[in-house]
């Protein structure tokens, strides 16, 4: 907060506790002119040791673990401050010629010791509510700071995990664009047009924390035609797609590695086993099913599968209590359920 924000802010506080407490202190201000002054200047003492011990005192002895010394210095604050309270009182009650009345009656003049009994207990409560504002205050920039750096630091995961699609992707894409080029097929210049359109979404548009659902089930159709290409026309694969998707937010790329993996490690051409993609959306609700058969010809890359570690990783950030994921990697099948909710602050 700026220094001068922070201090009409304080002066704010202050004028508004001692309106209250001088309101209350002087009968509803039926107070004489010099009782109202005695009491004011009474109230501006206490804030300057309030102040005196959290900028001065404080910074260099507790601040610094110096205990002995902070105990020592505001117990000399203390002191003083009772003796100049006590010849304020002495010169308003004795020596001015002022009248120290409350709705007409004249105050009680006070004995010695009362009197500086009640100054010190006073005192040591203002340095005491200094040092009560000093831990409050450091309690919530430090909570302040601690959310800052866990967003900082979920903010860089996540950019991390994001940048580990890209090149797992475009892999995967390249290979199979090689394929085609190396079979001559006429498909790879439009194999290339796709993955251009591709990358241009997962660099421009995917950058933000979220995204129309139509827009992400596109870039899924899109994928799907570039593995149709691979597989010249012979890969079996139905898309169902029901409810509103125009208007619902998703977190970028968090769909595309159940697919890869389908096309990946399943079979693809199998007219009676197709790879099947549900999406349904009801309400801020999403329910992403994907089933497909098992190419047991073919091994798991060992690789590790960063994909799916990754997509994980990214509900777990992204959508936290959220979201259900039951996976079955059946002997035969494999099956995926993705439920989420699509509610996203």
């Amino acid at each position: 907060m700026d220094w001068r924000k922070k201090a009409s802010l304080h002066g704010l506080v202050w004028l508004f506790l001692v309106a209250i407490f001088t309101l209350v202190a002087t009968g509803g201000f039926s107070s004489s002119r010099g009782f109202l002054v005695h009491f004011v200047v009474m109230s501006l003492l206490n804030i300057i040791i309030f102040y005196i011990n959290l900028y001065l005192i404080v910074p260099y002895t507790l601040n610094r673990r110096k205990f002995f010394l902070w105990l020592v210095s505001s117990l000399t604050l203390i002191a003083l401050f009772t003796l100049v309270k006590y010849a304020e009182s002495f010169y308003m009650f004795f020596l001015s010629n002022m009248e120290i009345t409350i709705k007409g009656k004249k105050v009680a003049s006070f004995e010695f010791w009362e009197s500086i009994i009640s100054f010190a207990v006073v005192n040591g409560f203002f340095v005491f509510l200094s040092i009560v504002y000093k831990f409050a205050v450091d309690w919530f920039f430090n909570e302040k700071e601690k959310i800052d750096l866990e967003k900082q630091s979920l903010t860089a995961e996540l950019s991390f995990l994001r940048s580990q699609i890209n090149p797992h992707f475009l892999f995967n894409s390249l290979n199979n664009i090689y394929a085609l080029a190396y079979q001559k097929s006429d498909d790879a210049p439009y194999a290339i047009l796709k993955l251009s359109e591709i990358m241009r979404y997962m660099l421009y548009e995917s950058n933000d924390d979220t995204v129309l659902l139509s827009k992400e089930i596109n870039y899924l159709k899109s994928y799907i035609d570039l593995q149709k290409l691979r597989f010249r026309g012979e890969a079996q694969i139905e898309v169902l797609v029901e409810g509103d998707v125009q208007q619902q937010l998703i977190v970028p790329l968090i769909l595309i590695s159940f697919v890869e993996n389908a096309f990946k490690h399943g079979v693809a051409t199998d007219k009676e086993n197709p790879i099947k993609i549900s999406i349904s959306v009801f309400e801020n609700n999403l329910m992403f099913v994907l089933t497909n058969l098992r190419n047991k010809k073919v091994n798991k890359d060992k690789t590790g599968g960063i994909g799916m570690v990754n997509v994980k990783r990214r509900l777990d950030l992204t959508y936290p209590g959220k979201y259900k994921l039951n996976v079955q990697n059946n002997v035969d099948d494999y099956y995926c359920e993705l439920y989420l909710n699509l509610y996203h602050e």
